[in-house]
């Protein structure tokens, strides 16, 4: 049975259930599998396969402590008829590489692959694990987290939930799909600072022993949407399965051959489900992780040296990127240094001190499997242009970074190797961006530019981005950085 302990070398193992429910470890630590299974279904018997039977051939080797009923519940409540493509997670051919398109789902971006199936695996966790408290879920957001768990848990009964979203970070169609939410357990503040600030303040209140015993005396306890949750993680490993077996079908690959994967990331998570795949058994030659001027990542990766001291940062045009502490980097600095909780807790206390740190040499090799590069906002725009202009296929500014990133990769290495592209987002969610991308004049905001782009390009409109503008704002709270803890106890007074 697989077990998961902390990144930070607590001893005190959890069930995938009790996991989830969790969120975060008592040493402040994420959770990661105790040993990595493996795929036990040949990737020949998953071809004919849809996209819910796929995912049934991955989650179950994660967690174990579910039964085969309870996932099979969970999986296809999730991959339903929500999600606009038949095939839930369409795989399509521009250029010279293969974009997974993971946005067809109600909030039109990747995260609701995991988090239309987290609220289901929570509450199958707390009735095996006879939960009786309420589940507060908190979450900081860049911009898409948030809406994708809000939609996923509106009144889920026994639980709350409470985001916190950069007020001047985000979209504005990001923002209007948030402070529309609807659900009478649903709470939502912008805040004054970025979203490391939100998400600093959010594992402030998780690591902090007074807050847990008052929501314990409010009979609340506290659990997280945000992909340090390994609920979150694990869901995200089948899409890449799903790719290669995509990849098979297309007869692009053989069984057997390595792909590559290209993937636009801030905080790590999206990049590592990735890896977590490749420890299954898929063959993965190179994983290329694509940042914005946020470039904090590409430089670790090239360097093994991790440093936000002084480093500046930039608000750009693929705001979900807009990070510098990547969260799940530590994950993989855990199975770099061969499992060794005592180095990464020395890591990221340096990190939280100085606002560096560097790694070890067996880290660093382990870092070769990696390429890091970055694209700026010209180079972002210039990509979704030229894709457009010569290949028909719209891109968003988080999949163009990753396509740049991945036209330089090619153009460095040579490297012709089958290559996939997480496509992270619909176009319409950065219309403005986009629009100005393909040459469409400025809109007086988001909503005019969605309208245009759908003119000038025929792309259908997502059903969730439909009529945004027009729906009630529900959610008008804006708090100080350091004021999260009164919001979170005020939502649940």
């Amino acid at each position: 049975m697989i077990q998961y302990k902390s990144t930070r070398g607590s001893q005190n193992m959890k069930n995938g259930a009790q996991a989830i429910i969790k969120g975060i470890a008592e040493d402040k630590g994420l959770y990661v599998p105790d040993t990595f299974p493996k795929l036990q279904a040949a990737i020949e018997d998953l071809l004919d396969c849809d996209y819910r039977q796929v995912a049934a051939a991955v989650l179950p080797q994660f967690l174990t402590d579910y039964t085969e009923e309870e996932l099979a519940h969970c999986i296809n409540s999730a991959y339903d008829a929500k999600f606009e493509a038949e095939e839930v997670v369409p795989v399509v051919k521009a250029n010279n590489a293969w974009f997974i398109e993971l946005y067809h789902g109600k909030t039109a971006a990747f995260k609701d692959m995991a988090l239309s199936i987290l609220p289901y695996l929570l509450t199958t966790a707390m009735k095996k694990e006879k939960e009786e408290s309420k589940i507060v879920i908190l979450t900081a957001t860049s911009g898409d987290t948030g809406k994708a768990a809000l939609e996923g848990f509106a009144d889920v009964p026994n639980t709350e939930i409470i985001v916190f979203f950069p007020d001047a970070g985000v979209s504005q169609v990001q923002k209007q799909q948030m402070v529309t939410q609807e659900g009478a357990n649903t709470h939502v503040f912008g805040i004054t600072g970025n979203f490391d600030d939100a998400q600093t303040g959010v594992k402030k209140i998780f690591g902090n022993a007074e807050y847990a015993e008052v929501l314990a005396k409010m009979g609340c306890k506290l659990s997280s949407a945000n992909s340090i949750n390994i609920g979150r993680l694990v869901p995200q490993v089948a899409y890449y399965v799903w790719s290669y077996v995509q990849l098979v079908k297309q007869g692009a690959l053989k069984a057997g051959e390595p792909m590559n994967v290209v993937v636009p990331t801030g905080n790590f998570g999206n990049i590592l489900a990735a890896y977590y795949a490749k420890q299954m058994g898929i063959p993965v030659n190179k994983f290329i992780c694509a940042s914005n001027e946020n470039k904090v990542l590409t430089d670790f990766i090239n360097t093994g040296i991790y440093d936000i001291s002084g480093r500046e940062f930039h608000v750009t045009n693929s705001p979900s990127m807009d990070i510098l502490i990547s969260s799940n980097l530590e994950r993989l600095l855990f199975h770099l240094s061969g499992n060794d909780g005592d180095e990464v807790k020395k890591l990221m206390e340096s990190l939280d001190k100085n606002k560096k740190y560097e790694v070890s040499d067996k880290i660093k090799e382990g870092l070769k499997e990696f390429y890091g590069g970055f694209a700026d906002e010209t180079e972002t725009k210039e990509a979704i242009g030229k894709l457009y202009k010569e290949n028909n296929y719209l891109m968003d500014t988080h999949t163009a970074v990753a396509y740049k990133v991945y036209q330089d990769y090619r153009t460095q290495t040579g490297d012709e190797t089958p290559t996939v592209i997480a496509s992270t987002a619909s176009a319409y969610k950065f219309a403005e961006a986009v629009c100005d991308a393909v040459g469409l004049p400025k809109f007086r905001n988001g909503f005019d530019a969605i309208s245009a782009l759908n003119a000038f390009t025929g792309v259908k409109v997502p059903k969730g981005l439909q009529n945004l503008e027009t729906k009630k704002v529900l959610h008008t709270g804006v708090v100080d950085k350091e004021q999260l803890w009164d919001a979170v106890k005020g939502s649940l007074e």
